[in-house]
């Protein structure tokens, strides 16, 4: 058999491979966090955009939920005004508010959906304002200024993108309500991400970060855990192993698992097309919870 005969078989037995799952996830919704050095590496971002428009090609809902924070401090230290973060979530006062409107909402998410688009995907930018799509409340358990909690997803808004056959990429901005009516809140884009896939009922929802998923031990690269449940990473937690900025990831996966999503997963968007291969392979490449 020839060389390119073998490459063809080779290429062949990888879509007959991925068959099931396509036809397991066909019609059903996945929310993707974007974020990270995925966002950053033009490699990355090219990778992560094919992955996205192969997904909605066979036929999965796919939504993007995006965050910007490399982009927000670059723009502040443009304008002099330093970053801020409280236990990991930054601090938003009126003028920071302004800058992540403008980052998020404008440059990062219209950069988004162009690269969908000249990619020959359909794609339809939105913000939580847009429509009311994502209302929220100011967090007062913390002084984070204008941060809020989703309280509402407008769910038929976001299905009528998909309906559409565009996927939604989705900046974390929501409209304010209660004594903030009105008003733009910043939102945790991975808190965002667990909200909407909750009130999306979606099968998955998917963290891209830049790490390779939870590991047992942090020296240890071979100690990632593939698979785990709540229980057992709110043991990890306890002990100490879950810690520092893995503990908002697994508590995004616990909310949006509590809200009826089947699986989360936590994976290496460092990793090129990270997304196809924990989505359409046996082994995966990151920590599912489940």
């Amino acid at each position: 058999m020839s060389d390119i005969a073998n490459s063809n078989s080779s290429r062949a037995e990888v879509l007959i491979h991925a068959l099931p799952y396509i036809q397991a996830f066909q019609g059903k919704t996945v929310v993707v966090k974007y974020g990270g050095n995925a966002m950053i590496s033009s490699t990355l971002k090219a990778a992560v955009i094919q992955d996205i428009i192969l997904m909605s090609c066979v036929g999965i809902r796919t939504v993007l939920v995006h965050g910007g924070g490399p982009e927000i401090d670059s723009m502040l230290k443009k304008t002099g005004k330093e970053s801020r973060f409280v236990q990991g979530l930054r601090y938003t006062d009126e003028e920071t508010m302004e800058i992540v409107q403008m980052v998020l909402c404008g440059k990062v998410n219209k950069d988004i959906v162009s690269l969908i688009q000249q990619a020959g995907g359909k794609a339809m930018g939105l913000c939580g304002i847009d429509g009311g799509l994502l209302k929220a409340r100011r967090l007062h358990n913390q002084d984070l200024g204008l941060v809020g909690e989703i309280e509402s997803v407008d769910v038929p808004m976001l299905n009528a993108v998909l309906e559409s056959g565009a996927i939604p990429v989705i900046s974390s901005v929501a409209l304010g309500i209660g004594e903030d009516a009105g008003r733009s809140l910043n939102i945790n884009a991975d808190t965002a991400a667990a909200k909407i896939a909750a009130g999306a009922g979606a099968e998955k929802l998917i963290l891209m970060t830049d790490v390779r998923g939870i590991f047992r031990d942090i020296q240890d690269e071979d100690s990632l855990i593939k698979t785990a449940d709540v229980a057992e990473l709110e043991e990890l937690k306890q002990k100490g192993i879950v810690s520092k900025g893995m503990i908002p990831k697994v508590e995004c996966c616990r909310l949006a698992l509590e809200g009826g999503v089947k699986k989360a997963h936590i994976i290496d968007g460092r990793i090129l097309h990270a997304l196809l291969i924990e989505l359409f392979t046996d082994e995966g490449i990151g920590t599912m919870i489940c």
